[in-house]
């Protein structure tokens, strides 16, 4: 009787410890996985809102920091921990940098989600009927435009940027043609004090004729010395490597590598201040082959409301903190006619340093916007004088200037503010 009351207890312990400690482990890693999700999602709305790009913002900010806790609620609670989905009084977010001199350009987010009432099993014997399972995990939205003045000199490296190498020169209040004003300051990478008007400014509307201000080419045949002089918001065509996979299906119809770069994804990291070389050939089709290209990447067709959108709500005007409509042929189930964190319409575009001309060969990329290339950006059809003209609004701003140096930050996908996590490793 005595082996069989021992051995009672034993089976007991044992089972306790099999069952319910694999159950605590389980809903453990499950916690753990949602913490992670929610913290990138917050990080990537705080990237995406503008916020890093206005640094002296303060109600910016504030702002940002509502959006980015709704994101992460949200997705934590489309995670199971312990066979059901959290729950929002389980999830909390903190900023834990908010406040410091580092959080307007490297702001930080820490999700912990937790879970007091998961069952036991075998382990009732031992009066506990309820475990409590918890994770944490904080993530980082780094933009090296502020990072110089903190002592801080790491560039960013971010994929997809598109071919097309902007000149430094603040479209929204370019200045004095002889010595425009510049969106980056070429050594620091700060974000000149001209150029805060950047931040939202979309092309103003032209008139049949072609806008000067859209973003265009410079040149349709580089080849001849010396290049076209720079002027606001031309681009000049980069030699960068054709992307040879995740090609979007409307690609079947572009047939050349330029037309792939732009509506593709090039997988190879661009590095802020490393060099790119411009284009030196005779293009006829560029401006044809672009609007085919950047209609193939936002889904646009002839109809206004089929590609992706700022949302405007109760506002007259794009503003910071940024979010984005999906549009009627966004590829993504059910988020048409809601706000998304990411968009194939936001592109990368490098910005050189065009304070000597002519440029040096390869140019110097010390910076990159955010753009958002608006519906129906480009003429359609893809011909006459608007062809190749895109329409776009600033989203961000990110510079790292010539001082920087280290291994780059490649972040998590193609925004210029890198979007990683950082607790856990």
């Amino acid at each position: 009787m005595l082996v069989a009351v021992v051995m009672l207890f034993v089976v007991g312990a044992m089972a306790a410890l099999s069952i319910d400690v694999v159950t605590l482990y389980t809903a453990r890693s499950e916690a753990q996985l949602a913490a992670d999700g929610a913290a990138l999602a917050g990080a990537r709305a705080l990237a995406n809102s503008g916020m890093t790009s206005d640094t002296a913002n303060t109600a910016l900010a504030a702002n940002a920091e509502t959006l980015a806790s709704t994101v992460a609620i949200q997705v934590a609670r489309h995670n199971e921990v312990g066979g059901r989905n959290l729950v929002a009084t389980e999830v909390t977010v903190s900023f834990p940098n908010a406040g410091s001199t580092d959080f307007g350009t490297n702001p930080h987010v820490t999700v912990r989600v937790q879970r007091t009432d998961l069952p036991t099993f075998f382990a009732r014997i031992w009066g506990s009927k309820q475990i409590t399972v918890a994770a944490s995990a904080t993530a980082e939205a780094y933009n090296p435009s502020g990072a110089n003045a903190l002592g801080v000199t790491t560039p960013v490296a971010p994929i997809c940027v598109k071919p097309w190498l902007l000149p430094n020169i603040d479209p929204s209040n370019p200045g004095n043609p002889v010595a425009p004003n510049q969106i980056f300051n070429p050594t620091t990478g700060a974000i000149a004090p001209t150029a805060t008007a950047l931040l939202g400014w979309t092309t103003p509307p032209g008139p049949p004729t072609p806008n000067p201000k859209r973003l265009q080419p410079a040149c349709i045949d580089c080849s001849t010395p010396p290049a076209p002089t720079p002027g606001v918001w031309q681009y000049y065509p980069a030699s960068f490597p054709a992307p040879t996979q995740a090609l979007p299906s409307c690609t079947s119809a572009l047939t050349t590598a330029y037309e792939q770069s732009v509506a593709g994804c090039i997988q190879t990291p661009i590095p802020c201040n490393g060099t790119a070389t411009i284009d030196p050939s005779d293009y006829t089709n560029r401006d044809t082959e672009t609007s085919s290209a950047v209609n193939c990447l936002t889904h646009a067709t002839n109809r206004r409301g089929d590609a992706d959108e700022v949302d405007l709500t109760a506002a007259a005007a794009p503003s910071p903190p940024f979010q984005f409509l999906a549009g009627d042929n966004n590829p993504v189930a059910g988020a048409v006619g809601k706000d998304v964190l990411v968009s194939d319409s936001l592109v990368t575009v490098p910005v050189f340093d065009s304070s000597t001309w002519p440029p040096p060969t390869p140019v110097q990329i010390v910076g990159f916007v955010q753009l958002f290339l608006n519906p129906n950006g480009v003429a359609t059809p893809n011909s006459g004088p608007n062809a190749g003209h895109m329409k776009a609004t600033v989203i961000n701003m990110a510079g790292c200037g010539t001082g920087v140096t280290g291994t780059p930050i490649l972040g998590n996908g193609a925004s210029p503010v890198a979007v990683r996590m950082i607790s856990p490793p």
